[in-house]
């Protein structure tokens, strides 16, 4: 009876040596860190089952066990697409809920003071799924239905500043978040000063775009040169805003190449209802993305008698300004010897 008992005893200290080593199998298999090296992984819409683990296999110690886990999980039947972050001490279990529930991390994007939309749209796509051709015609697309011509009419919907997207966003989630920020920017507030100003929209986001060009998007000087090409168009002056040639130039170059540093007399010549020199009146439209900053000096314009402004260049960034043209010519004078001292061409 004592043997029988010893053996029973035995057989149930190797069950539960089995059990135990059975349980930790299976705790280290769904929840036992699996995760070496961290980083993003990109699973697009096309992705299989195998691709996935390719995308994983990079950043877990054990490939074998995130599949065994993946496939229990039926991973290898649904799952979202999108870019994912891996991080160290993550166990198959939660790498798995991660991509089948979509908890993908989001991307940050500059828009910056693009000249044209399709400059943007090729920096954007870059950090989407969509390539820069298909995020192109979808935003064209957007503009058409809009009574626009294309994407580049959709400029002024966009402001300077950075931004987070999922790497999945489409472009007509992405150009919604635009337009609803650009429908809130602009407050019955802002509508009424755009009335007392008696400019139309896109007069006022071109002359933004100027104050934004001249000023580098340093803040302090905006509503100086805003109040200064309001004073200029109500005179009957032509513009004369050197980033205006800069962009008339670059435009007609479809926007290849390394923009101009400095105007020479020829640039002035470029034909085009954007170049300030060669066009009386505000431009059609904006010569850049803009910021909020920038619109709003527009609409909050400093009052003076200014009518000229020239670089300083005592004051890297900075402007003189004056309403006198023998005093004008004098400034100019003095930034073109800077220039040439410093054999900027």
């Amino acid at each position: 009876m004592k043997k029988s008992l010893g053996i029973v005893s035995v057989i149930l200290l190797l069950l539960l040596i089995a059990g135990f080593i059975f349980g930790f199998k299976y705790y280290k298999k769904y929840y036992g860190n699996n995760v070496e090296k961290e980083g993003y992984v990109l699973i697009p819409h096309s992705a299989n089952f195998n691709s996935i683990l390719d995308s994983i296999a990079p950043y877990v110690k054990n490939k074998e066990s995130f599949a065994e886990v993946a496939k229990s999980k039926n991973l290898n039947q649904f799952f979202d697409a999108g870019r994912y972050r891996i991080k160290l001490g993550t166990n198959n279990t939660d790498l798995v809920n991660m991509i089948k529930a979509g908890n993908q991390t989001e991307n940050t994007f500059r828009i910056g003071d693009f000249f044209s939309v399709y400059q943007m749209i090729g920096k954007v796509a870059k950090k989407t799924e969509l390539d820069s051709l298909k995020f192109a015609n979808d935003l064209n697309k957007i503009a058409t239905e809009k009574g626009l011509n294309n994407a580049e009419d959709l400029k002024k919907y966009f402001f300077i500043d950075s931004y987070n997207f999922y790497w999945t966003v489409t472009p007509k989630d992405f150009f919604k978040k635009f337009e609803n920020e650009y429908n809130n920017f602009w407050t019955a507030e802002r509508k009424a000063k755009e009335q007392q100003l008696g400019l139309s929209r896109d007069q006022i986001y071109a002359l933004a775009s100027l104050v934004y060009k001249e000023t580098g998007g340093k803040p302090d000087e905006m509503k100086t040169v805003a109040g200064l090409y309001l004073n200029r168009y109500r005179k009957g002056m032509k513009l004369q805003s050197d980033p205006t040639v800069i962009y008339a130039v670059s435009k007609a170059n479809n926007f290849r190449g390394e923009p101009i540093k400095r105007v020479f007399f020829k640039h002035l010549k470029e034909p085009s209802p954007y170049n300030t020199y060669f066009s009386a009146g505000i431009p059609p439209g904006p010569i850049c993305v803009v910021d909020k900053n920038s619109v709003d000096a527009v609409l909050n314009a400093q009052k003076s008698d200014f009518i000229y402004m020239c670089a300083d260049p005592k004051r890297f960034g900075f402007h003189k300004f004056t309403a006198s043209a023998a005093e004008h010519a004098i400034n100019a004078k003095a930034y073109q010897d800077w220039l040439n001292a410093r054999n900027i061409k």
